[in-house]
């Protein structure tokens, strides 16, 4: 159909348009991508086999949805990206406020207009991006927001009488017909703002003040509601959840893979500290490590969750710590050092919701617990465990790395070291050179002194060996060091 030539309602209905409701459009463009093998939601991780499915099936059944999930679960994204099923343009009487469609009118504008001019009614095109509307919910939203009220300056100056439907002003949810209107936290909506939901979804109409219009929308709602919302700020009313058709449970990423790949996608950074920063893959899968210990985290309100974007800053943040120590050490490039991760500790904080126990120990120090869980966890997949209860006299192969220290008043890393300071410094510890040879042959060149020092926080956390920081840098030094020091 072009577009361009079919300007009146006359020259529509020659083309052979049929008017068709937004919930059959989405139905009918996702049934070409399924049967085209063509993804409808590009670049959504983690939910191929689980929520992608669930919600398909839910357009295809035409159903008003309710996405329910935690934080930082892509709620909001995947009802944005549902605009690419809606048809490219679609038919509108020129000026009208609802996006009449000129073969359904049913705005009272629309339907004078059409019968005062009939095929020379000027129509024009609406593009699928202008058919997407969004509402945070908040306390404050009132009826008039979202269904429409009395307009008293519009009665004034077109001299009509309360009376007269011409003075109804529109709310967003009107406005938004023959669109996906999305409304996110639904559970903050007043219950009595949540009732008049009640016929637009049940009969798909909206009634204003004590006017007999009713006007029958053709509308795609989606919802967005955190389960917390249900227990701090208030829940969705009853009657609402039943017109609501389908609701799909969201959640995080089930492996550090996944989460790997969405951080990769999301964060944003400069193409200089993409350039100039090298990041082992070790240190991404801790840092991704450090979100999923979180969520299991005593200190941590679980039930609030772990926000993906968690991850995303962090990593931000982690860059940019190596960036800022790379300028003042005058490296034109660096790779990602472990004592780098205290950087990462403002995005931490900003993140996570601490219960009683967590706000007594204090935000830094939960923050700094996490990345230690984080580095035990990880450790027996790259060497080997370390049992808590050794037998007496056995061998293992961290011996002579440990024995090292001892003969040592300890082993310092500052952070103002330049990267061949830092690998000189490293490159003393000679037993670490056997750990990588036996246990990680085949690691990239880069990422040695990055696996070299998370052998010395590893064993740390297995009480091995003691780390203290201070304002310039990290101590090593054995168990006993500090009784021994009188520290």
């Amino acid at each position: 159909m072009n577009i361009e030539k079919i300007k009146t309602l006359g020259e529509l209905k020659k083309a052979g348009y049929q008017p068709k409701s937004i919930k059959d459009e989405l139905r009918d463009n996702l049934i070409l991508n399924i049967k085209n093998k063509v993804s409808t939601f590009t670049g959504i991780h983690g939910y191929e086999n689980t929520v992608i499915p669930e919600l398909e099936r839910a357009i295809l059944s035409r159903h008003n949805i309710n996405l329910l999930g935690l934080r930082g679960q892509a709620k909001t994204r995947l009802a944005r990206m549902m605009v690419a099923l809606l048809d490219e343009y679609i038919p509108m009487v020129e000026g009208s406020e609802i996006n009449d469609d000129p073969l359904q009118p049913v705005s009272r504008y629309a339907t004078e207009l059409i019968t005062e001019k009939g095929d020379a009614t000027p129509i024009t095109w609406l593009h699928r991006d202008e058919r997407f509307a969004e509402k945070l919910a908040t306390p404050d939203v009132t009826v008039a927001d979202i269904i429409g009220d009395v307009d008293p300056i519009k009665a004034a100056n077109l001299k009509l009488s309360y009376a007269d439907d011409r003075v109804i002003h529109y709310g967003m949810i009107p406005r938004a017909n023959r669109c996906i209107f999305v409304i996110n936290e639904l559970p903050d909506l007043q219950a009595r703002i949540q009732v008049a939901l009640f016929n637009i979804l049940q009969e798909g109409d909206i009634q204003i003040r004590g006017f007999k219009l009713r006007l029958p929308l053709d509308m795609q709602f989606v919802f967005t509601a955190n389960p917390e919302d249900y227990t701090n700020r208030g829940s969705i009313v009853t009657p609402l959840k039943d017109r609501i058709g389908s609701q799909i449970l969201t959640h995080y990423p089930e492996n550090v893979d996944t989460a790997r790949t969405i951080t990769a996608q999301e964060a944003k950074l400069d193409l200089r500290q993409s350039e100039s920063i090298h990041v082992p893959d070790l240190a991404k899968d801790l840092l991704e490590q450090i979100s999923f210990e979180a969520r299991e985290s005593e200190y941590v309100d679980v039930k609030s969750g772990v926000s993906a974007r968690m991850s995303i800053t962090a990593f931000e943040n982690l860059l940019s710590t190596a960036e800022r120590r790379a300028l003042l050490a005058g490296d034109d490039t660096t790779t990602v050092r472990l004592s780098d991760f205290k950087g990462v500790i403002p995005a931490i904080t900003g993140k996570v919701e601490l219960v009683y126990e967590g706000e007594q120990e204090g935000a830094d120090f939960v923050a700094n617990a996490l990345m230690d869980n984080a580095i035990k966890t990880l450790f027996p997949r790259y060497f080997p465990k370390i049992e808590k209860l050794e037998k007496q006299d056995e061998v293992t192969p961290y011996d002579d790395l440990i024995s090292w220290f001892f003969n040592g008043d300890g082993f310092e890393l500052l952070d103002s070291f330049n990267d061949t300071d830092y690998k000189a410094k490293l490159d003393e510890v000679t037993p670490l050179n056997r750990l990588l040879a036996d246990y990680q042959p085949d690691i990239e060149k880069e990422d040695v002194y990055f696996e070299k020092e998370f052998i010395l926080w590893g064993l740390t956390q297995f009480k091995k060996l003691s780390k203290y920081r201070y304002s310039e840098g990290l101590k090593f030094q054995d168990p006993y060091g500090s009784y021994i020091s009188g520290l």
